[in-house]
């Protein structure tokens, strides 16, 4: 792990990637394709807001992420 590493810095790339799938269009595609990518978008932007929401700690060499996924 390099020495200056921090995670707060890749919570908000996670934070930046999610907004970017959010604002993405679609391409022309059209029947079942356009509903296997429909999926992926919103599969890549709920694991990107998450990970964006996460709490993040190294312990010992160990980066831990941590997500709440209690209702709220």
């Amino acid at each position: 792990m390099p020495e200056d590493f921090q995670p707060e810095e890749m919570i908000m790339r996670f934070k930046e990637r999610a907004e970017a799938v959010r604002r993405r269009g679609l391409p022309p595609v059209e029947g079942p394709e356009r509903q296997m990518i429909l999926r992926q978008m919103q599969l890549d932007y709920q694991d990107f807001a998450m990970l964006g929401d996460a709490k993040a700690s190294i312990e010992d060499g160990v980066l831990t992420l941590r997500v709440d996924l209690r209702p709220k």
